[in-house]
């Protein structure tokens, strides 16, 4: 995620954190309704909404470590 140089490095890492711990629960919904739509009878369309779900999963996973989200706050 490309963030512009003008933002401080706490904004930076807020927006990014903030970007992760949203994209994750949107990534596990979205999974959710993939398996509800691959389950049902007859299925419905269901391919593109799950691998939807696991890149938003990903991506959330990601920008989290990214971000340094388990050290905290940084202290600079």
């Amino acid at each position: 995620m490309r963030i512009p140089r003008w933002l401080s490095l706490k904004w930076q890492w807020y927006l990014r954190a903030q970007a992760g711990i949203l994209l994750l629960p949107l990534g596990m919904c979205l999974f959710g309704e993939a398996v509800i739509r691959r389950a049902s009878d007859p299925p419905k369309p269901w391919f593109w909404l799950g691998s939807i779900s696991l890149i938003c999963i990903n991506a959330g996973v990601g920008l989290m470590v990214e971000s340094g989200l388990f050290r905290g706050y940084p202290r600079r």
